[in-house]
Order: structure tokens, then sequence, then C-alpha cells
């Protein structure tokens, strides 16, 4: 897991005044609109005796905590503690983490880490969204598997004809064409080929969709990955393009849960959007077991420690891009926060909300060291 990225949390119109509980990066942030409808994102551990702020409610536009009442401000800050006098000052030290938050492409972003802004990788241009052209369904899956491997196999293009062979992909044509890697910095990489589809009978209406020409040439297939979890597949099909936008949200090592966000050109009215997700559905169940049963559970930090070949370089470009931010030092090995007693301690990844309280610089910090290398 990376921090100091851009994360997208939660989509955008489950985001409301009502407090919400989200785990990601093995933390628990809670999530909530003010009155004026911004966002916002702050750590759900409250710093009296760590009661759930996502359990509370709002207040002139503070989140409440359910257990003794005290008020925090959308930037951490606490401003009232009922059970004090009224001449007896809140401590500065009373302060939730409160994380830099933006509402963009369907999602509520928050910007897990403390650097300063300047030093900020930006958020990434998406394509398509805000589109008249597109109608948009989105929805959730859940994965028994670390979000290293289910971001790898969404721009796994060689992997199509033997998972998914029925949907999209021939087994009976498999090869991979030669592709260039398109760079969008160090943030970024993308790839464009093209893929012939399976054998159709033209009943059903989308298999009308795969005309004879389009047996011929194959398909226009565009993937895509931006650090530090956002996948792209887009294909071009003869009638428009079907777009699936994938946050990958890793929940713990273990777990991860996946937030797309499906744009098409073709078939808009809300009586397509069942089938639309539907097909999404199906995707994901057909990758599930092939994803959960890989080892290890988790991307071995050495490149040469599983065997490449050139098919792989899109999956080569994101492991080289996330090896330079763990030599950076943005990791987070939660395994040094875990024991047999981990549901008795709290963590919290630091917000840029104590650089202004130097007395909180080392509170509740998650530790951070670089991931052991793997053995040969």
């Amino acid at each position: 897991m990376l921090k100091n990225f851009w994360w997208p949390l939660d989509f955008t119109p489950e985001v409301t005044t009502k407090p919400k509980r989200v785990t990601a990066l093995g933390q628990e942030l809670v999530l909530f609109r003010t009155p004026d409808g911004k966002p916002q994102v702050m750590s759900d551990l409250c710093v009296h005796r760590g009661g759930a702020l996502s359990d509370g409610w709002l207040e002139d536009g503070c989140v409440v905590c359910p257990y003794h009442g005290w008020k925090f401000k959308p930037d951490g800050e606490c401003v009232r503690i009922p059970a004090n006098l009224q001449n007896v000052p809140v401590p500065r030290k009373a302060r939730v983490d409160s994380y830099p938050t933006q509402d963009k492409y369907g999602w509520v972003w928050a910007f897990l880490g403390d650097i300063p802004e300047a030093e900020r990788p930006p958020l990434p241009n998406l394509d398509h969204f805000g589109s008249p052209d597109f109608k948009m369904t989105y929805g959730q899956f859940e994965w028994n598997a670390h979000y290293d491997r289910v971001l790898e196999n969404s721009v796994d293009i060689a992997h199509a004809p033997f998972v998914h062979g029925g949907s999209f992909g021939n087994r009976n044509e498999p090869e991979v064409e030669e592709y260039t890697i398109k760079t969008h910095g160090d943030l970024g990489a993308e790839a464009t080929v093209t893929l012939k589809p399976p054998k159709r009978n033209v009943r059903g209406l989308w298999n009308r969709l795969y005309k004879e020409e389009t047996q011929r040439k194959g398909v226009t297939t565009r993937a895509a990955f931006f650090l530090p979890c956002l996948t792209l597949l887009e294909v071009n099909l003869p009638i428009g393009k079907m777009v699936l936008w994938n946050a990958h949200i890793p929940v713990d090592d273990f777990r991860t849960i996946t937030k797309w966000i499906n744009l098409r050109q073709f078939f808009k009215g809300d009586w397509a959007d069942g089938d639309a997700r539907k097909r999404v559905f199906k995707i994901f169940q057909q990758d599930k077991p092939i994803v959960e049963a890989q080892s290890p559970e988790m991307l071995p930090y050495d490149l040469g420690a599983e065997l490449h070949v050139k098919s792989d370089s899109l999956q080569i470009a994101y492991r080289r891009m996330r090896q330079k931010y763990i030599d950076k030092g943005w990791s987070i090995d939660t395994h040094l926060i875990q024991s047999d007693y981990s549901r008795h301690q709290a963590v919290v990844i630091p917000s840029p909300a104590r650089r202004e309280v130097p007395e909180l610089a080392n509170a509740w910090v998650m530790k951070e060291v670089p991931v052991k290398k793997a053995a040969n």
C-alpha cells in the first residue's frame, strides 16, 4: 500500500451529511458532507477514548462523537468538550487527522499522507467523465486478495482469451500483438492492442455488435493504470465505446473492494443499466477464483522474482513505478502494526493537520519501513 497519493474512497452519491465509515489501507475513516455540500474525510478515531465518529452526527458543519459529545471541525480541530466547565479551554492536542478531499470523476478522493501540497502527486486526468455521450452506472465488487494482484489482473492483456473466452478474447487466437507503452509521467501507463473476439452467433442484443467485420479485424482495446489504484479498460465496439474505470481499494493486505464506474456510448436508456451491471459482475466473477488463488498473495519486491514475457509489459511498468515509490519510503508495512493484540491498538496515517500542532507530530503514526526483498 502506498501513502502520499490521492485515494478514491467512495462514490460521490454515497457521501452525504450522515457520517459514514469506510475502511481503506487498514484505516478506519469517516466520510461526510458539510451543509454546503463539501465532502470531508477524517480519521474515524476520536482522540479522547477512541470512539467511532462515524456513529455520531453533524452539528453546525462539525462531526460530533457519540461517546462524550466532543465536537470536531472539518479540519479536525476539536471546538467543544461538553464535560468541560465554560472557562476551561480545549487542549491543542484535541485534534483528529483530517485529509485534503476532492469530489471528481464520480468518486470522493482523499489525500492520505502529510507531505506539503506542492510535493503531492496530482489527481490523474481521467477520460470521458462528464461527457453527455456516455451513460454511467457504478457498483462495487469484493475480493479476498491483495489490491496489487487485483489491479494487475485488470491490465493483464493475455489472460482474456482463457479467463473470459466466452465474453471477449478468443482462446483459438490468443496471441498478443507487440504493443507500445505510453507513460503518464511516473504515475501511470497505458497500452492499446487489438483482440480477436470469441466466435458468436447473431442472437442476443450485445452479440449483434460483433459483426462479421469485427470478427475479422478484431476489437481495439485500451488498458491503463494510474497510481495508486486505478485501472481502465476501454473497448471500441462497432457502435461506440464501452469504458470501465476501476478503483481497487485495499481494505487490508488480504481484502480489496473494487469500486467501478462503467461508461457506455450505446444503449443509453435506463432500461439497459441492469444488463450493463450484470456484464461487469460477470467479468469480475470469472476473475475472482483465479486472482484469489495466486501465490504469493502480495507482489514480490524484486522484478526478477516472477517470470515475465513481452505481453506483460504493462504490468512490468506498474511494478517499476510501484517500486520507485516503495524505495522513496511511501509504502506502508501493515505487518509491523499487527500482533496478537491488534484489536487493542489503533494507528492512523498522519495528515497535513499534524503540521499545525507540533505536539501531534508523533502521535498515532503508522510505522513505515522498506518492504523486504523477496528471497531468491
